[in-house]
């Protein structure tokens, strides 16, 4: 059965998470930013719905990569502050995936516009 409450809990702290990150994070925003300009290009040089959705999608791939490396950078820190090894790789790790979904996003956007 559906539980409004559960949902409603859900979406709440879904739209915390999304605050945090925005106020806390220089990253996020830009990306935010990026996202809000771009959105409105790739609806209008999208020649069909695919090409859109790849677009927006390969834009939002970004956003969610770099919420996930947030949350690790966090969990890492309430950890310790100190240098180790295993924490720099895992914030390492993360920031190379935030890279690796900007470059997708660089190349569906090339292959969308120089088709």
């Amino acid at each position: 059965m559906l539980d409004v409450r559960r949902l409603i809990r859900a979406f709440r702290y879904s739209f915390n998470g999304l605050r945090d990150a925005f106020v806390g994070e220089a990253a996020f925003r830009q990306e935010v930013l990026s996202v809000l300009i771009l959105l409105p290009v790739a609806i209008w040089l999208g020649e069909n719905n695919i090409e859109r959705a790849l677009m927006i999608g390969s834009l939002l791939v970004v956003l969610i990569v770099e919420l996930l490396n947030t949350a690790i950078e966090a969990a890492v820190d309430r950890i310790g502050t100190g240098l180790n090894d295993l924490s720099r790789s895992a914030k390492d790790l993360g920031s190379a995936a935030v890279f690796l979904s900007l470059i997708l996003a660089l190349v569906v956007w090339a292959l969308m516009l120089l088709e």
